[in-house]
């Protein structure tokens, strides 16, 4: 959308009306408002989208006056089918993790039942990789020709890094996010018991996610971790130093439908080790460091080896500055723009 409001045939109505959003924050696009931005307290993402909701109407009533092409919404909520009349809408779908691990969601949460309702009515479907467009086919049976693949981009571009203030280890493997049960951030400290035992002054660090959880907290402890394990909150300010001086960034995940911490270690010249999973391949290319997410020796493997070899450190840091030539903004917002033209 930064990207589309710098063409002149393309206008941008975008009805958001709180949000703490980093990426959005000086957004010329929206007029959004922020919500407490530097308070934190237990449910303040639920109350910003309950008063997002009491919004609704407003956008409903910019859509029923039909003074616009093509409608494209940002997640699964159906309220504006019944608005539409023949007016065309795009849905974009990053991955298909609602269907790929039910168990992990609630039987109250509607959200995989509207997003397979979206993807029968839109106009196209919009994915960002491959992978995700093959699971998408598997789940809907959805004509091929109907889906097109448009993959993100990096927006961490490291200049003038400067060190936060924070007691960072010298030497680390570096984790980055949620890690949720398909994150499989689990085998990641089983697997690294026996190594950062080994290895005295290497540490794992994760960054962002919010605060190890009473049963993270649990298992960091019993394998016998404690001091050896820690976790940071971030901006991407510091997230650039992180990644910059970490030995690797590794990501255990199950599934992904795209993965943009990647491109972020490409562009801070940190190699990448990653599961052989999903959609990671695709994205890395030669530039990663694979290893079966399942499998505590092939994880084990993988980190041995980036420790141990500079040689090999140094070749991923030149193929993920290379791989990353391959994805921009400029080319998502082209292939949108087609989309787009495609059902107008």
């Amino acid at each position: 959308m930064n990207n589309f409001y710098q063409q002149k045939d393309i206008e941008i109505e975008f009805p958001l009306y709180f949000s703490n959003n980093e990426n959005i924050k000086s957004a010329k696009f929206s007029n959004h408002k922020t919500f407490f931005p530097n308070t934190s307290f237990g449910l303040k993402n639920n109350i910003t989208r309950k008063l997002n909701k009491k919004n609704i109407k407003i956008s409903s009533d910019i859509i029923a006056r039909q003074n616009y092409d093509l409608i494209h919404p940002t997640y699964y909520e159906t309220y504006f089918i019944e608005l539409l009349g023949n007016k065309p809408f795009v849905l974009t779908i990053h991955d298909m993790t609602y269907e790929v691990f039910p168990n992990l969601f609630g039987t109250n949460d509607k959200t995989a039942e509207y997003k397979k309702f979206l993807a029968a009515k839109a106009g196209k479907i919009i994915t960002i990789s491959q992978n995700t467009k093959k699971d998408i086919i598997k789940f809907y049976n959805i004509e091929e020709s109907k889906i097109i693949i448009t993959p993100l981009a990096n927006s961490l571009f490291p200049k003038n890094i400067e060190h936060p203030k924070i007691n960072l280890p010298e030497k680390y493997l570096l984790y980055v996010g949620s890690r949720k049960a398909y994150k499989n951030f689990g085998n990641l400290l089983v697997a690294s018991k026996t190594i950062l035992n080994e290895f005295n002054d290497i540490f794992i660090v994760c960054a962002g996610g919010g605060n190890f959880s009473k049963e993270e907290q649990y298992k960091i402890k019993e394998l016998g971790l404690t001091n050896k394990v820690k976790h940071f909150s971030i901006n991407d300010q510091s997230l650039q130093y992180f990644y910059s001086n970490a030995l690797a960034f590794i990501f255990p995940s199950l599934y992904e439908g795209f993965g943009i911490p990647i491109l972020e270690a490409f562009a801070c010249k940190c190699p990448v080790l990653l599961s052989n999973t999903s959609s990671f391949p695709e994205v890395a290319g030669e530039a990663g460091l694979y290893f079966d997410p399942e499998n505590i020796e092939s994880i084990q493997g993988a980190i041995k080896k980036i420790i141990t070899n500079e040689k090999a450190r140094k070749e991923l840091i030149s193929a993920g500055s290379i791989k990353l030539k391959e994805y921009s903004w400029e080319k998502t917002a082209a292939q949108t723009k087609l989309v787009y033209e495609s059902v107008l």
